[in-house]
């Protein structure tokens, strides 16, 4: 035999041998229109298909532990199990009251204790690791690269922080872009591209002592990326605030058999479809709370977005106690449910929340806004509250206190993520509601605890009182948000503007801040969001000089039995129609483009009749972005209602049968 012919009977093997190893498991949602194959030869890659074309492969998925060992190796796998899933979830404070789940998956050993579980569901596919190893696990790294049929559209936000991507407030508009043209900047997720057929959005759900998953374009890719784990800690002066300071080599470390977070990428054809994806919260670990009966959501009077700015009054308005029994007043009168008081009602230095300052008297203040049936929520700093956890929730729970609005947390790292686990649970048991801000997206961790009525991580309004529309369009990003951010979960954008710019004379005004577009743009935040507590941002004299206006936003449910995106394109427009026991309430928001809408009222009850209160940008809302008119109108679910909405504009209507 020749070395040559030796050679090539050695390469024979070899190959034959490799293509025996290489194997495909497949996994189909219900309906069989979407599948999740998973090939297993050098690499373990997942590829997603829609009615059997390929949207989207998950590429070199592993993970590195220990020293170095890679899992699995050689893309080594066997099928352990497979199962289908159906339930009715339960959603408290969601976007609906409940809703049906139902799924197959599969299960695959990777060798080593560790095994990777597959889903496939009728809105995406998903996948994570589990692991039965006893003792400690520390993962080095985890790796996925997200590879595209087709990615000439995707939606980045990308890290605002350049020399330390992963310490920011995850608040940034979406860069539209091709993904082999993108900035090689870290990206927090939600992110979506556009594949041709559908839209793939990548997220992630049960993120429970882990870092959470960034994306970076590289190579025509979207390759996963994850913060280092905390060695040292460091905290500013301003604030007391805590910051990572030096990094361990490796991402997380954990004790025991575990679920890692499922990773999950959502498909969908239509645009309407996104906002209303349900698979992180239905891949959340189910309600630890219980009895929810104590949970109020609500509206609120705010005071840090208006710069607690009164008129007409005769004392010094600030943080003080006058001018939240004010606050309290107004709120009162207007049927609001709670008052915030943020920054300042502590001495933010200190880092001491056990010692309000004098001025506000807040044992009065609590005792006062009682008599009026308003809740008090504090501001504090996410570590000050976790330092000395017990004591404050229950000192304040004590007082009468109703929740906590807590910020600053700006990372995403495993200790991170860990401290909010630990305040979500000390606040369920003591019975205090979350508002949670400068913190990572939503996980699902509100299903786990559903004490956590509000997660910022969105470029809300505060932006308007230093941004500049040139960088951040925010009529754009207010049609662009709902399709991707909101998937995650709610968003407190805190809307309310009474003082309100076309995109001519707007500017940014830190003292009086103008939102970008028009009154009714505001007025349909309160539909278009998921936000079960959500802010009257602006100063309560201003909304007391149009009670027609507050009257109808502050009458508006923040909970509803059944959520519709009936017509809408991402970036462009949305309209939203959600149900709350036989009433209707529908929104709509357009970019910096004039809009007429046909609204087709096919989602009301066939052979009744409605009366529908039209709240839409007035005829000279071009010009002046306060100007709105308010008109009654009979209506069924045969009419179709035209409706046009302004530059930035919006319209609000509430339908209710005869």
């Amino acid at each position: 035999m020749t070395k040559l012919k030796f050679i090539l009977i050695l390469f024979l093997a070899y190959f034959a041998q490799r293509v025996a190893m290489a194997k495909d498991f497949t996994v189909c949602s219900p309906n069989g229109r979407i599948e999740a194959v998973v090939s297993a030869s050098d690499k373990l890659t997942l590829k997603v298909c829609l009615d059997g074309k390929t949207l989207a492969c998950a590429q070199d998925i592993s993970l590195v532990v220990d020293n170095g060992r890679k899992v699995p190796q050689n893309g080594k796998a066997r099928k352990t199990a497979a199962k289908k899933l159906s339930e009715k979830i339960d959603a408290p404070f969601y976007r609906q009251a409940s809703f049906d789940f139902a799924a197959s998956t599969i299960t695959l050993s990777l060798g080593d204790g560790f095994a990777l579980e597959v889903l496939a569901c009728d809105e995406g596919v998903a996948y994570r690791f589990t692991t039965s190893r006893k003792g400690e696990t520390v993962i080095v790294d985890e790796n996925a690269s997200f590879a595209f049929t087709k990615n000439d559209r995707a939606w980045l936000a990308y890290s605002t922080n350049d020399k330390a991507p992963f310490a920011m407030a995850f608040q940034n508009t979406y860069h539209q872009t091709a993904i082999d043209t993108a900035q090689s900047l870290p990206a927090f997720l939600p992110a979506t591209v556009d594949c041709g057929n559908a839209k793939v959005t990548i997220l992630e759900s049960d993120l429970v002592s882990y870092p959470g998953m960034f994306v970076q374009a590289d190579g025509g890719k979207l390759r996963a990326l994850f913060a280092p784990y905390p060695k040292t800690m460091k905290r500013y002066p301003w604030r007391s605030m805590t910051y990572v300071g030096e990094t361990e080599k490796y991402i997380a470390k954990s004790q025991g058999q575990r679920t890692y977070p499922w990773r999950i990428i959502a498909v969908a054809e239509n645009d309407c479809d996104m906002p209303v994806n349900n698979m992180v919260y239905a891949l959340a670990r189910p309600s630890r709370v219980g009895d929810c009966s104590w949970i109020k959501p609500g509206k609120v009077a705010w005071d840090w977005w208006n710069d607690w700015n009164l008129k007409g009054v005769d004392f010094k308005a600030g943080i003080n106690y006058e001018t939240y029994i004010y606050y309290i007043d107004f709120a009162a009168s207007h049927g609001l449910e709670y008052v915030i008081l943020d920054e300042g009602w502590y001495d933010s230095k200190s880092g001491d929340m056990m010692r309000p300052i004098d001025d506000i008297r807040l044992p009065e203040l609590i005792s006062y806004a009682r008599t009026k049936g308003v809740g008090i929520v504090l501001w504090t700093v996410f570590n000050v509250l976790d330092e000395n956890l017990e004591q404050i929730c229950s000192h304040y729970a004590g007082m009468g206190v109703k929740g906590l609005k807590v910020d600053f947390m700006d990372r995403d790292d495993q200790t991170a993520v860990e401290m909010v686990e630990r305040i979500a649970d000390a606040t369920a048991r003591h019975h205090l509601l979350l508002d949670l801000h400068g913190i990572y997206k939503p996980v699902g961790l509100n299903r786990t605890y559903p004490n956590i009525l509000n997660y910022e991580a969105v470029f809300g309004m505060e932006e308007a009182r230093w941004t500049d529309m040139s960088q951040h369009d925010m009529p754009l990003y207010d049609v662009t948000f709902p399709y991707i951010r909101m998937m995650s979960g709610q968003v407190d954008f805190t809307p309310g503007a009474m003082r309100n710019g076309t995109r001519k004379d707007w500017r940014a005004i830190y003292e009086k801040p103008v939102s970008m577009g028009t009154r009714c743009h505001q007025a349909a935040c309160y539909v278009v969001q998921d936000s079960p507590f959500t802010m009257l941002a602006d100063s309560p004299t201003s909304y007391e000089a149009d009670e027609t206006y507050t009257r109808f936003i502050a009458a508006l449910p923040v909970v509803f039995d059944e959520t519709r995106i009936v017509d809408g394109e991402i970036g462009k427009y949305i309209v939203t129609a959600r149900r709350k026991g036989n009433d209707w309430y529908v929104a709509g928001q357009t970019n910096w483009d004039a809009r007429d809408i046909a609204l087709k009222l096919e989602f009301l009850t066939e052979g009744k009749t409605y009366k529908a209160t039209l709240m839409a940008d007035g005829v000279n809302a071009d010009h002046d972005a306060e100007d709105y008119k308010i008109s009654d109108l009979v209506v069924d679910n045969g009419r179709v209602a035209d409706i046009r909405m302004a530059q930035g504009g919006g319209f609000l209507m509430k339908i209710s049968p005869l």
